[in-house]
Order: structure tokens, then sequence, then C-alpha cells
């Protein structure tokens, strides 16, 4: 069993009726519910997180220049992208003292 520190939060009367019956609803005791609540909500945080990492990423290492030719061909451009971004993936690795792929 995991270790649990027990707190106390201060609810007024209507939020802990609203505790009450959505407890009472789901057949679990207020601080269970109070937990996945909390839980749930800083998942959020860590969503977040994650996308401003992917968007750091890709500022920092943009999609190629490529664009698909007039007759639309994106096989092409994707191979050359993808040929484009290991190049890059190779010299970082490199650069931070790992052997590429």
């Amino acid at each position: 069993m995991v270790a649990r520190t027990q707190t106390m939060v201060q609810l007024n009367d209507g939020l802990l009726e609203l505790l009450d019956k959505r407890a009472a609803a789901e057949g679990v005791s207020r601080s269970l519910l109070i937990r996945r609540a909390l839980e749930a909500y800083l998942a959020g945080d860590r969503a977040s997180a994650l996308d401003r990492l992917m968007v750091e990423g890709y500022t920092r290492m943009p999609q190629s220049d490529f664009d698909a030719d007039e007759w639309g061909d994106l096989g092409r451009m994707l191979t050359a992208m993808s040929a484009d971004q290991m190049r890059r993936l190779n010299d970082e690795e490199r650069e931070a003292g790992f052997d590429p792929w």
C-alpha cells in the first residue's frame, strides 16, 4: 500500500453536498473522489508541459522546407524530409557525445 499523508481541505456547504452526491453515486469515499479529481486536474499540467516541449522541439528543429511538387508528389517530399531529419538527429547526437544510430 502506498503511504499517504492526511491533509485538511475546507469546502463550503454547496461543494460538500455536490461531493457527497458524486461519491455516493460512484460508490466511493470522499477521499478517493478528491484524489481522482486532483490527479485528473494535475494530469492537465503534465499534458501542457509535454505540449510545450513538443512546440519547443519543432521550433528548434522545424520540419523541412520541402514542398510537394506541382503534381502533389508527397512521397518524394517525405523521403527527402526523412533523410534530412535523420542527418539532423545524427548531428545532434554527435554533438551530445553519442554515437548516431
